[in-house]
């Protein structure tokens, strides 16, 4: 866990900031040394919703978009430390309207990296996703360019002192946020409905939302001008998952399968081999160097790297494999859930 003293008298910018990161980063740093902790979203609603909740004066709300270079400049001004969560999550809506995942996760992420830079921001973290390794849908694809647009950056500002250091995370599902299929399977037992399984053998990692701070607070501390961090976590099967969710809340429910949406992966990767063999193992975390070659096309296309070494990417297939009952014990860990049990026991 990083020290939180290391944020003292600084002011820190959550782009995206109303969600479920935002939400548990505000918890945790709050009550801290911090000066100022801007949060900047489009939403007002949930914008209103946290001010009245929080009651916290060190906390300050900018209402503007990611796609609006303007916007993003009035909150990053006088920034110390930034956190880039703004994005499109939701893998069937970016299908069908990708340019729109297009502009918030590339261009507008562009805007955010470019604003830190000019206004001499000390770090900034990006958030991605284990979909954008090897992605097959847009929103993987874009979160994919953001990683690249990032690394485009900050090969830039190697060697400038003073510089903003950029550096992204990439982690897999986190268990009850945004997206979630928790949430879902949860909602259909208290309907009594069967849980709707894309795919039994569908893996997925497990991460709960504190762990996913964790990550993001390590790479703060510990980024290096480029770095990808990328947190190491269990997986299980969304059968498993379900069946996890049933004997929790002790349903009769049965779980069905529906077939996969549009775009599914069967397992999900966090690091490919390729990256691994450039990665420093930091015991929870992997961090992925940046590549420093300069754009001298001998490089890449007559030279190769015949120091590299073709190892196996790292993906919910071949990391630690959690049984139902395992699962049911990550699961009790998160208080969402928890909240859910105590509230369906007290109806029965």
């Amino acid at each position: 866990m990083t020290n939180l003293q290391d944020m003292a008298g600084k002011t820190v910018l959550i782009t995206g900031g109303t969600g479920s990161f935002g939400n548990e980063l505000l918890q945790l740093i709050k009550d801290s040394d911090v000066k100022e902790i801007r949060v900047f979203s489009r939403d007002e609603l949930k914008q209103e919703h946290m001010r009245v909740r929080m009651k916290n004066p060190k906390v300050k709300f900018y209402i503007g978009d990611i796609r609006d270079r303007a916007s993003v400049d009035q909150a990053m001004a006088g920034v110390d430390l930034a956190f880039h969560a703004a994005a499109l999550k939701q893998v069937p809506s970016c299908e069908f309207f990708p340019m729109q995942a297009v502009l918030t996760n590339v261009v507008g992420s562009h805007n955010v990296i470019e604003s830190a830079i000019d206004h001499g921001v000390g770090s900034l973290v990006c958030l991605s996703t284990d979909k954008a390794v090897q992605p097959v849908n847009a929103m993987g694809m874009t979160k994919g360019l953001m990683e690249k647009v990032a690394t485009a950056a900050a090969r830039r500002l190697v060697g400038t002192e003073g510089a903003t250091t950029i550096s992204s995370v990439r982690y897999g599902n986190v268990m009850y946020s945004r997206g979630s299929v928790i949430p879902l399977f949860i909602e259909q037992i208290k309907a009594g409905k069967p849980l709707t399984v894309t795919d039994p053998n569908m893996t997925r990692f497990l991460l709960s939302l504190r762990s996913a701070i964790d990550l993001v607070l390590f790479a703060f501390e510990h980024a290096q001008q480029g770095d990808i961090f990328v947190r190491k976590a269990p997986a299980s099967t969304v059968a498993d998952l379900a069946q996890a969710l049933v004997n929790l809340f002790e349903a009769d429910v049965p779980i069905e399968v529906i077939g996969t949406r549009h775009a599914e992966k069967l397992f999900e990767v966090l690091a490919s081999s390729g990256e691994i063999a450039q990665s420093e193992d930091m015991g929870d975390y992997l961090r992925v160097r940046m590549d420093v070659r300069d754009l001298n096309y001998a490089k890449y296309f007559s030279e190769g790297n015949r120091e590299e070494i073709f190892l196996e990417d790292y993906h919910s297939h071949n990391t630690e494999r959690l049984n139902v009952k395992q699962v049911e014990e990550l699961l009790l860990t998160l208080p969402a859930v928890q909240a859910e049990l105590a509230a369906w026991r007290a109806k029965r």
